[in-house]
């Protein structure tokens, strides 16, 4: 999910294994896996109230403007996720994490919106990568 608000910033969450804390962090967007029978612009309604508080109908997202595989390994456990990006924009947002799964309140860190130029010049790591380019070629 690329949650962007009226300024162009994106909101994105930073994460480091609890079990690899020495590892260091990354910066990751809004979302996660699909529940049984769920589709892809289901979960991300859900995954987007679980993970900020905002309610937003299923049907209020388009087509998935990104697709991606990720493979990683987190508390243990090895994933391989197939990535579906919905684009939603807000005016504004106070993010309330109140949702979050006791995973997520175990290797969630905190969020930052974040400016192109922030993408852009961080030495930090961000998922997906070039989030900056793919932010400006959908005009957000």
């Amino acid at each position: 999910m690329l949650l962007v608000d009226a300024a162009g910033r994106v909101l994105l969450f930073r994460g480091h294994d609890p079990e690899q804390p020495a590892a260091g962090s990354w910066w990751f967007t809004v979302g996660g896996g699909l529940d049984e029978g769920e589709s892809p612009r289901e979960a991300a309604a859900r995954e987007l109230f679980e993970e900020t508080g905002l309610v937003l109908a299923a049907s209020a997202f388009g087509e998935s403007v990104f697709r991606s595989t990720a493979e990683f390994a987190l508390a243990g456990v090895r994933y391989i996720q197939e990535q579906d990006f919905f684009l939603a924009q807000v005016d504004s947002h106070e993010v309330d994490t109140v949702g979050f799964t006791e995973l997520e309140e175990s290797f969630v860190l905190g969020h930052h919106w974040w400016t192109r130029e922030e993408l852009r010049t961080t030495a930090d790591t961000v998922y997906p990568g070039q989030l900056a380019d793919l932010l400006d070629g959908l005009g957000v």
